[in-house]
């Protein structure tokens, strides 16, 4: 069956990340229709109507409305940032157990329409849900992706292009592993204008960055209560990448099929994408530390996933 055309996206999910994206998708001029379903209308219709006024300064035209999972017959994309809070004095495996309930329930309304096209995943966490995903969708592995490591990577970026005095869209960089606590920087790949970026900074400074950009959703939160700007900023390139079939490589969540020494697993790592989703997920070329860092954040994920689905 051929992969939905157009460029349609429904957004599943209007809180603060989604109603974000919905917002840098329209002043991208990224589509012409945008769908948002959301259990809360009262709340997703006033994003509607807001978005709907700001249409005639967005770069073109696009029809913006409410509307239900039916939405997804025809969408080439849908963009899943719905979920269940996390809960004072919850775990985050009990988390975890709540939001694989949800999306096992919008997973299975989704397909329930004839959706043929991609799925991108946004809540956290990220790829353990976007696992679930691929696993109730049954979908081809190529259609379902998250946003990964997007915002950290942009994260490293940043403090790289701070740290050279130089614009950070002219650092080539990465985090790879889990959008979590084991991520890592993938420094053996890290450039600037051709040379090594490892090279010019001491272990020290490296170790420093890494935990900088690791802990930087906790500063964020800590100061407004959680982070979205960002996050909604990277799920609309990765959505672009997709719609205009850039074939372009950015940091997304992939299910691991060998091609880094693991399986059924999805993590952060560079891939290609374009119309098709993620074309090629890229073998790393890992030196001893990030090897050994890198398969201890995949067997995090799998031990997460381990307990998911073996209960």
């Amino acid at each position: 069956m051929n992969l939905t055309q157009g460029n349609k996206i429904v957004l599943i999910g209007a809180g603060a990340v989604g109603s974000s994206y919905a917002y840098a998708v329209v002043n991208q001029g990224i589509s012409d229709e945008l769908v948002i379903v959301d259990a809360n209308e009262k709340k997703a219709t006033g994003d509607v109507l807001d978005l709907q006024d700001g249409i005639v300064y967005a770069p073109s035209s696009m029809k913006i409305r409410f509307g239900d999972f039916d939405e997804c017959a025809e969408a080439a994309i849908v963009v899943i940032c719905a979920g269940v809070a996390q809960k004072s004095g919850e775990t985050r495996i009990d988390l975890v157990h709540r939001n694989i309930a949800v999306f096992e329930e919008i997973v299975s309304k989704i397909m329930d329409t004839g959706f043929n096209g991609i799925i991108i995943v946004a809540t956290n966490p990220v790829d353990i849900l976007a696992y679930a995903t691929w696993k109730f969708s049954k979908l081809p592995k190529e259609r379902i992706l998250s946003s990964g490591t997007i915002l950290d990577s942009a994260r490293l970026r940043n403090i790289l292009g701070r740290e050279f005095q130089t614009a950070p869209t002219s650092i080539h960089a990465y985090i790879i592993g889990e959008h979590g606590d084991t991520q890592l920087p993938y420094w053996s790949a890290a450039t600037l204008y051709g040379q090594k970026i490892a090279l010019k900074l001491s272990d020290e400074r490296k170790k420093a960055i890494g935990i900088e950009v690791r802990d930087a959703a906790y500063k964020i939160i800590d100061s407004k209560g959680a982070t979205f700007y960002g996050i909604a900023m990277g799920l609309a390139r990765i959505t672009k990448a997709i719609l205009r079939n850039e074939q372009v490589v950015l940091p997304v969540g992939a299910l691991q099929s060998g091609e880094n020494g693991h399986e059924d697993v999805f993590t952060g790592v560079p891939c290609l994408i374009n119309r098709q989703g993620v074309e090629k997920v890229f073998t790393l070329d890992l030196d001893a530390d990030e090897r050994e860092k890198f398969d201890a954040s995949v067997k995090a994920l799998k031990d997460i996933q381990a307990s998911i689905w073996s209960s």
